[in-house]
């Protein structure tokens, strides 16, 4: 079967295949429209955004031939938008940050599994999955992250840079191809398999972490600034 994004497009073409799909463009228009009712329109907006450029840029078809490419699109899936719409929806209270961190964290990685990933591709419906899934998680972590206590936060938020640190590092050091929906795809790129997968692996390890930096940095500057005010 082909993948939601089409086939995979060689290095002349893919900066032409925009994903038009109505019913996509439809959805993101509804998110778009949500914005008077968040407390934060921007960040719905600019949520909005980074799941366009996941989904109907040129990006779409790219991470069809490229893992590197897929990495990258999670990453704006899971460390872009997903905290963009915590901070625009932000939750009163945090609850069960722990449960949200566990299942996020399992969500990610098990859709890194050989088996799930390449189901994934060839099967529209186990794509949507992929990404609902990856989405709803990666943002329930977030504003429980955004609405607890600052030690706690910021606890969080190292575990999460660890692990995705970790899953870079595996794919990194990873020395035989892995997925099925990748053999052939990567070689008009002028990329072996193997190298393409090490480079996803590096996407994830290294820019993959600088979300969870940031909020780290945010949360800090929040606790002396009321530190400043109590004082």
């Amino acid at each position: 079967m082909t993948s939601y994004c089409g086939l995979p497009p060689d290095p002349f073409e893919w900066l032409h295949r925009w994903n038009m799909d109505p019913l996509l463009l439809l959805a993101l228009g509804c998110a778009a429209a949500m914005a008077p009712w968040s407390r934060h329109p921007h960040m719905i907006w600019a949520a909005t955004g980074a799941l366009a450029l996941a989904f109907v840029s040129p990006l779409c078809a790219l991470s069809v031939a490229l893992f590197s490419a897929r990495a990258v699109h999670h990453l704006l899936i899971v460390t872009v938008a997903a905290p963009l719409l915590a901070l625009a929806f932000p939750a009163r209270r945090s609850s069960n940050l722990g449960v949200a961190f566990a299942i996020s964290t399992l969500t990610l990685w098990a859709w890194h599994l050989p088996s799930l990933y390449d189901w994934a591709l060839a099967d529209t419906a186990m794509y949507w999955l992929m990404q609902i899934s990856l989405l709803g998680t990666a943002a329930w972590f977030w504003r429980a992250l955004f609405a607890a206590p600052p030690v706690t936060a910021a606890l969080s938020a190292i575990l999460g840079m660890a692990q995705m640190g970790m899953l870079g590092a595996l794919l990194t050091f990873s020395k035989a191809p892995l997925y099925a929906a990748h053999f052939g795809t990567t070689l008009p790129w002028g990329l072996e398999q193997v190298a393409d997968q090490q480079l996803a692996g590096l996407v994830m390890w290294v820019p993959g972490v600088i979300p969870y930096a940031v909020a780290l940095a945010l949360l800090a500057r929040r606790a002396w600034v009321r530190v400043s005010v109590a004082t």
